[in-house]
C-alpha cells in the first residue's frame, strides 16, 4: 500500500487521523521519523534484557515480572530531557535518570535493590546495537527517500545512545540529523524536538512531515504544525511497549 510517499509492508499500516483517509497534503520535501517502534526495535524484551545483566551480577529476578511493571514506570517517569549541559553532565544526568527507572522496577517486583555497577552495566546493555533490529522494511524505504532527495531526522524521546545505535544499525548515513530528548531539553509532545530538528534540516513545518507510532508523535507533530502519519505495526512487543511514550 502507498499513502503519499510512504510505502508500507502488510505487516504495517498508515493510519492518518482522525478521519483515518489518505492526507491530501503538499508533497514534502523531508521527513521527521520516530525510531523506536518505527526505525528499530529490541530483539528481545527489556525484561529480556534486565534478567541477563542481572544474573551476571549473582541476581536472579523474572523477565516477565520485570515486563508487568516497567510499561508503567516508564510512562510516569519525568520526560527524559534535560537543560543546555555539557556532554560529561549530559551523560551523567541520562545515567541518573535510568538508575532511577532501574531502582523503581526492581522495588516494584520485590527484588534486591539494584547496586551501581549493575546500573551502569543495563545502561551500557541497551546502548549495544546488537540487542536492537532495524524493521524489515525500513533500510530500502529510507534509501528510496533518500534517493529522491528528501531530507531525513529523527526525532525520539531517548537519549544520546540513540547516535551510536543508529550508527551501528546502518542507519546513521541515510539520516540528515538525529533530535533526541535528553539533549533537546524537551520531550515528544513538546514541539521543540521538532523544532530543532526543523531547524537542522533548514526546512519550515509546511515543507516537512512526521512519521511515528505513538500518541506523542501526533501530539507532538501537530503542536509543531507538522502533518502526522501513524505507524501502526503488529509486532511492537520490545521497546514500543515498554517505552511507550
Amino acid at each position: 500500500m502507498v499513502v503519499g510517499l510512504v510505502t508500507v509492508q502488510r505487516q504495517a499500516t498508515m493510519q492518518t487521523p482522525p478521519t483515518h483517509q489518505q492526507p491530501s497534503w503538499p508533497r514534502p520535501r523531508g521527513l521527521l521519523l520516530d525510531a523506536m517502534g518505527t526505525l528499530i526495535d529490541l530483539r528481545d524484551t527489556v525484561g529480556s534484557g534486565y534478567a541477563a545483566v542481572a544474573e551476571r551480577h549473582g541476581l536472579r529476578i523474572a523477565a516477565d515480572a520485570i515486563d508487568a511493571v516497567f510499561p508503567a514506570i516508564y510512562r510516569q517517569a519525568p520526560p527524559l530531557a534535560f537543560g543546555l549541559l555539557d556532554d560529561a553532565d549530559l551523560l551523567e544526568a541520562e545515567r541518573n535518570w535510568w538508575s532511577e527507572r532501574i531502582r523503581e522496577t526492581f522495588a516494584a517486583i520485590g527484588a534486591p535493590a539494584a547496586q551501581p555497577d549493575l546500573q551502569r552495566d543495563l545502561f551500557d546493555h541497551f546502548a549495544d546495537p546488537g540487542q536492537w533490529r532495524v524493521y524489515d522494511d525500513v533500510e530500502a524505504q529510507l534509501n528510496r527517500w533518500h534517493e529522491t532527495g528528501l531530507r531525513l531526522a529523527v526525532v525520539s524521546n531517548f537519549d544520546r545512545r540513540l547516535h551510536g545505535l543508529l550508527e551501528g544499525l546502518g542507519l546513521s548515513p541515510l539520516l540528515d540529523a538525529v533530535v533526541v530528548s535528553s539533549s533537546a531539553g524537551a520531550a515528544k509532545p513538546d514541539p521543540r524536538p521538532f523544532a530543532l530538528a526543523l531547524e537542522a534540516l533548514e526546512l519550515g513545518p509546511e515543507q516537512v512531515w512526521h512519521v511515528g507510532d505513538s500518541p506523542e508523535d501526533l501530539e507532538g507533530a501537530r503542536a509543531a504544525g507538522l502533518p502526522c502519519l501513524l505507524l501502526e505495526r503488529r509486532s511492537t512487543t520490545n521497546s514500543r511497549s515498554a517505552m511507550s511514550r
